[in-house]
């Protein structure tokens, strides 16, 4: 399973990637004005930043929700960088746009998924990944793994190639169990992508060894 970090903050972005098991980057408007990135060539220059840092997909969301603007802004984000995937939020027009980004090997995301039917119409129109809200599905009182676990069975059933994206994930349990669905790739915040290190077990181990070197040392 591909992991992604879901931020905009280059520190943070190099601190995973330093890891050397981080597989991409996801982002959108709002991490981007966290980090108080505003107007095209700021944004443009961002990317190309969080692009060096990484070796794997930085995904890339569209501001513009009308069609002729979602292809011209996708094509322009598109040429900025091999690893750019452009982030399509769900819409009439965002499936357009992204049939017509297919037709042209321009790799797509589909956003703001949270149906088994929103994602097999996203995968039809050619979609390189299908992003799964699983937090905000968690909030309604639905069952966001759910969701994920029917997209990939019907990925499955039909061969498409589009890559399942469990999005928004919230806590550690989130990125096991997604694993064990057997999804492509998980993003989550930058903390529950540490918080994977971390086992109450381990850190006893890791206190107990120092201990003992330190006894053999002295």
């Amino acid at each position: 399973m591909k992991l992604f970090i879901d931020t905009a903050n280059l520190a943070d972005i190099r601190a995973a990637a330093d890891l050397g098991v981080l597989d991409g980057v996801t982002t959108s408007p709002a991490l981007l004005a966290k980090e108080g990135i505003h107007g095209t060539n700021a944004t443009m220059a961002h990317y190309r930043a969080i692009c060096e840092l990484v070796e794997g997909d930085v995904l890339a969301e569209l501001s513009s929700t009308d069609y002729e603007k979602m292809l011209s802004e996708g094509e322009v984000l598109a040429d900025l960088h091999p690893n750019i995937v452009v982030q399509v939020p769900l819409s009439q027009p965002g499936l357009q746009a992204i049939k017509h980004f297919s037709k042209k090997y321009i790799r797509t995301n589909c956003a703001l998924v949270y149906s088994a039917g929103q994602a097999l119409l996203a995968a039809k129109a050619g979609a390189t990944f299908v992003a799964i809200g699983v937090g905000p599905l968690d909030d309604t009182g639905a069952d966001g793994l759910a969701v994920v676990a029917q997209v990939v069975e019907i990925f499955a059933n039909y061969g498409f190639v589009t890559e399942v994206l469990a999005a928004n994930t919230r806590h550690v349990p989130h990125l096991t169990e997604c694993a064990e669905l057997g999804v492509d790739a998980a993003a989550c915040p930058p903390a529950v992508f540490t918080n994977l290190l971390h086992h109450p077990l381990t850190e006893q181990g890791a206190s107990s060894l120092r201990v003992d070197a330190k006894g053999i040392m002295s």
